[in-house]
């Protein structure tokens, strides 16, 4: 499949009316092209439009299959889907063919990873209305791979500057979370989150699982989930094998990890692992979506409608995405 050894990193382009052509477009002028052979799945009028009106400099090349690719710095290889109306696209706005275009970026970019035409799936960001409006009934890109993977219940996990994130929950209230923080769910997690980890070929260190209150409770003065839950599952972890710690509590348990103290973090609750790597490196942090039969990671910003084609978005995420994506997909066991 790939005559270069070099990992073929499928990049779906994003919502056309978004960041994501502009960035896709300045990521291919990065050396990231030694690291990977990029390929993206988007609309040719669209990459092309944005690259003259910006002052990209990059060659668009469209292509059929990965195998007739040109992947040189500056090259930007395209399998064209053709499914944007150039006179109805409006850049900033929320539309229903936008939202369609995206989801067929997406769906082809999965077709290749599943068909072992590409090593893994970088996907630039889509627009949640957009989405509906195009009557895609997905919440985002984790339920479209899940789906599409036939994968239940993907796992979500950030990376930033070597730093793991899990997540026990994504979104719902903050009041849902906390009730589902149970020895059950966390026992579940740490399980499966090892077994992700072993995927992407971490096979050593010690998982920490994040408390949920102030300072974990202090024993149960403000708070017991520590003690009724999370204690005992990590006791009975322990027991199964795993290198499982906890609770640690949240104010320091992302610092420890950073400075290699543990390998991963299970965050309780959605904000309580975003708010600490975005904190720590915003355009670093990545998305890595587990435990599906394909390597998918992930800008972890929006379309950002207000500045989209006004040449002053940065590539930063997208190619640290890329990057994400190369070092893992050589040890990713399908």
């Amino acid at each position: 499949m790939n005559k270069t050894k070099k990992p073929i990193i499928a990049i779906p382009m994003g919502d056309p009316a978004g960041i994501g052509p502009e960035i896709v477009l300045k990521a291919m002028l990065d050396p990231v092209a030694d690291k990977a052979n990029c390929l993206i799945t988007g609309d040719g009028g669209t990459l092309k439009k944005v690259a003259d009106l910006l002052k990209i400099p990059v060659k668009i090349n469209c292509i059929s299959t990965p195998a007739e690719g040109d992947y040189r710095v500056g090259v930007a290889n395209l399998i064209d889907m053709k499914n944007v109306d150039q006179n109805t696209l409006t850049p900033g706005v929320v539309s229903g063919m936008c939202g369609k275009a995206a989801f067929g970026y997406i769906a082809k970019s999965i077709e290749l990873a599943m068909g072992k035409q590409a090593d893994a799936v970088a996907t630039a960001p889509i627009n949640k209305e957009s989405l509906k409006a195009g009557d895609i009934n997905y919440i985002g890109h984790t339920e479209i791979f899940g789906d599409l993977t036939n994968t239940e219940d993907p796992l979500t996990m950030f990376q930033v500057l070597g730093m793991r994130v899990f997540f026990l929950s994504r979104h719902v209230s903050l009041r849902r979370a906390c009730d589902i923080v149970t020895k059950e769910r966390i026992i579940d997690y740490v399980v499966r989150c090892t077994k992700a980890l072993q995927q992407l070929g971490v096979t050593s260190g010690k998982m920490a699982i994040a408390g949920l209150n102030p300072h974990s409770g202090e024993r149960g003065l403000f708070g017991d989930e520590e003690v009724v839950h999370i204690e005992p599952a990590v006791q009975e972890l322990t027991k199964m094998g795993y290198d499982v710690v906890g609770p640690v509590p949240a104010d320091s348990v992302f610092h420890l990890a950073r400075i290699g103290r543990f390998n991963s973090v299970l965050s309780l609750y959605h904000d309580q692992g975003h708010i600490a790597t975005k904190t720590l490196d915003f355009d670093r942090t990545i998305a890595v979506t587990n435990g599906m039969p394909i390597l998918r990671t992930s800008v972890d910003h929006g379309t950002a409608f207000d500045i989209a084609w006004k040449g002053i978005a940065s590539p930063l995420s997208m190619v640290e995405a890329i990057k994400v994506a190369a070092e893992y997909s050589p040890f990713f066991v399908r």
